[in-house]
This record gives C-alpha cells, structure tokens and sequence, in this order.
C-alpha cells in the first residue's frame, strides 16, 4: 500500500497545485489547469535529459513532488473513527511518519516524471476541486482523478484515484484494520520501523 501511494504520488507530481508563497490560488478551472501545465514544464524543464542531479536540483524536485499532498487531510480521513480520539501530539506523530514515508521514496525512480499528462474535466465546487487526467507510462495508460482542497492559499490533493481505485480508500481498510486489531500505537510501530529502514536505504 505505501508503495502505491509512492506511485500514484509519481504520476501526479506533474500536476503539484500549490501556490507560489504571496499568490492568491484561483478558483476557475482555466486558472487551475493553468497552474497545472506550468508546474508540469517546471518539473519537466528540471528533469531534462540528464541522468544525475545535483543535491539542490533532488531537492527542488522533492519539494515540488510533496508540495501537492496534504498529508493531514489525507490520513484523518485515512484512519477515520480513528483521528477524533487521538490527541494533537498523536496526530502530529502519524501525519509526521506518514509524510517523511512518502517523501524518502518520491524520488527512486526519476522517470516516470517524465511521462506525459493529458488533462481531462476540472470541476470546482466551493474550496474543493476535482481534476481529471490521463498518463502514460512505459505503454501504460492510466485514469487518475485529483480530489483537491483549497487551504492556505493553495490547492492541495486529498486523495487520488488511479483507475477507479482511491488511495484514501486503499488506506483505510489497512489502517483502520490495524488500529481496531491492535490499536493505535501498533500501527505506529510498523510506520516507524518503515520509515527507517526506507531512509536507512538513501543515508
């Protein structure tokens, strides 16, 4: 399951809405699509056709990469029943170890942000969005549907759906099984333990 996340991360990180700090985020799909294709050649400009990077250059990839992702948004909604009882410190620790998982694996395979993006239906409905594209990758193709959040200026993924199949969901049965089998701080444990050793594999 984190692996899918990373992947569905992937195929969306062309696509990173979140505003440049000072501007305000619009609301229309034409200026939402627009935000879309600029970060799209931003991303693409970056990767060019060189096969090493720089640290600085990884870095500013990471960022844009994970700029899309409210990662709060996406795991209250991943552990569900679970989030209320929880208290600030607690949902603090998950929505930490949650990120920092993502993250140390947002850049193993440098390719597939290369793939190409068509963009489909944008529908906006207050401070939430929905936008619909399609990409290819090694002759695959693939339906991802962005939900999306206005907050703090900019626009933020929630979840993402790839082929009808919703990451938030995916979560949630795995999570939430973990948390009413043996609670809360057993699902923590396994997260921890992941996150080391996926960064123990990029020290």
């Amino acid at each position: 399951m984190l692996y899918r996340i990373v992947l569905l991360v992937i195929l969306v990180a062309s696509g990173a809405l979140a505003s440049p700090a000072g501007a305000i985020a619009q609301k229309s799909p034409a200026e939402i699509k627009k935000m879309l294709q600029a970060r799209d050649a931003e991303i693409k400009r970056i990767l060019g056709n060189r096969e090493s990077f720089t640290d600085q250059q990884r870095q500013t990839l990471k960022d844009l990469v994970n700029g899309i992702i409210d990662f709060e948004a996406m795991g209250s909604r991943a552990l569900g029943p679970h989030w209320d009882p929880l208290s600030p410190e607690q949902r603090k620790q998950f929505v930490d170890v949650f990120s920092d998982i993502v993250r140390n694996q947002s850049l193993s395979n440098l390719d597939v942000y290369r793939s190409p993006v068509t963009y489909g239906e944008i529908t906006v409905t207050g401070d939430s969005a929905r936008v619909q594209t399609s990409t290819i990758y090694k002759d695959v193709p693939a339906r991802v549907e962005y939900t999306m959040i206005l907050r703090n200026g900019g626009w933020h993924v929630s979840d993402i759906t790839l082929d009808d199949v919703s990451t938030v969901g995916g979560y949630a049965r795995s999570f939430q099984s973990v948390v009413r089998k043996k609670g809360f701080d057993a699902l923590m444990s396994s997260l921890i333990k992941r996150r080391d050793k996926d960064k123990s594999k990029t020290s």
